[in-house]
């Protein structure tokens, strides 16, 4: 049997890896569809400033921007220590979409609606799409992580489209793109503690990313109430977007920190 063969077989980490997303597929199949409630459009900050209107959750987009910029810019300078440069594609998504994030959340923000939310939301599954990505090359196989990465972008594209265009039809389904963020996040945090670390060193801003995406989900469901308790001074959402940009910076200051490991256990693609 080839190395390569061995490579490619799957022990129960990668089937774990691989039911939980066919898990999430039955799932947005049979669960019933639920529509995009109008009420999601309805932040608790809408205060406008000159002709911006919902300043601080337009705003706060910002950091997306920066940071997505940052990343690209350090893999054009050749940063990151990829053993093989095409490793660095799945990063490249990822910065490009955190980048095209800050600009359709910030349009979207303008004048919340569902036709806006789509423009949100595309660039938002380049990232999620990059990340898992990048992480399966990074923890399990090179090869694996980089032809994972177009299927997923489909997916993530599809489930947005699909959202859309069932709005647009009267049957709106939100549910498969609900799943396809919840499984994205769900890989990473599988991933972490089956598949350490063994390319390259500083593994740990990956469940840095983590935390502050999460975080950055219960600022987002608690959008209101952040805004009382803070006697308006700031909401939750606008929290969300500074927080979930930290999720950004963490990748960022771990591809600039990181070097490869003296004897890796993973075979790069070469």
């Amino acid at each position: 049997m080839t190395a390569d063969v061995r490579r490619l077989r799957l022990d129960w980490r990668g089937w774990l890896l691989v039911g939980s997303l066919f898990a999430c597929a039955l799932a947005a199949i049979l669960i019933p569809a639920l529509p995009q409630p109008l009420s999601y459009h309805a932040f608790a900050d809408c205060r406008s400033f000159g002709w911006v209107p919902n300043l601080l959750n337009v705003a706060s987009n910002l950091p997306f921007l920066a940071g997505g910029a940052l990343g690209i810019a350090l893999i054009f300078r050749g940063g990151g220590h990829f053993a093989d440069p095409r490793e660095s594609l799945p990063y490249l998504v990822f910065f490009a979409g955190a980048l095209l994030t800050s600009l359709g959340s910030a349009w979207y923000h303008l004048a919340p609606d569902n036709s806006r939310l789509v423009w949100d939301r595309l660039p938002m599954t380049l990232g999620f799409a990059g990340l898992v990505s990048s992480a399966i090359a990074e923890r399990v196989d090179a090869r694996a992580g980089l032809r994972a990465l177009w299927p997923l972008l489909a997916l993530g594209a599809f489930t947005v489209l699909y959202w859309y265009g069932t709005e647009r039809h009267g049957r709106g389904n939100v549910i498969p793109y609900g799943l396809y963020q919840a499984w994205s996040v769900l890989a990473i945090v599988l991933l972490l503690p089956l598949f350490p670390a063994r390319r390259h060193t500083h593994g740990h801003f990956l469940a840095w990313a983590a935390a502050w995406y999460a975080l950055a989900k219960v600022f987002e469901s608690t959008d209101p109430e952040v805004f009382r308790l803070t006697q308006g001074l700031v909401s939750g959402h606008t929290l969300k977007h500074l927080l979930a940009a930290g999720a950004v910076f963490a990748i960022l200051q771990g591809l600039r920190l990181r070097r490869a490991r003296a004897n890796p256990t993973l075979a790069p693609l070469a």
